[in-house]
């Protein structure tokens, strides 16, 4: 499934997204996960402030 996503990735309209992946610190746990998401390129800062 991997490549499916790669490959679509590469094409023109997918050259404007961008992967973010965000460690969070759960409030519970004190555990980290990790938080991942396809976002236009010129939200990525937007995102990783949230």
């Amino acid at each position: 499934m991997a490549k499916k996503v790669v490959a679509t990735l590469k094409t023109a309209t997918g050259k404007d997204w961008a992967k973010v992946i965000k460690a969070v610190k759960s409030p519970k746990t004190g555990a980290y996960t990790f938080r991942e998401e396809m976002v236009p390129v010129d939200k990525v800062q937007e995102f990783l402030t949230k």
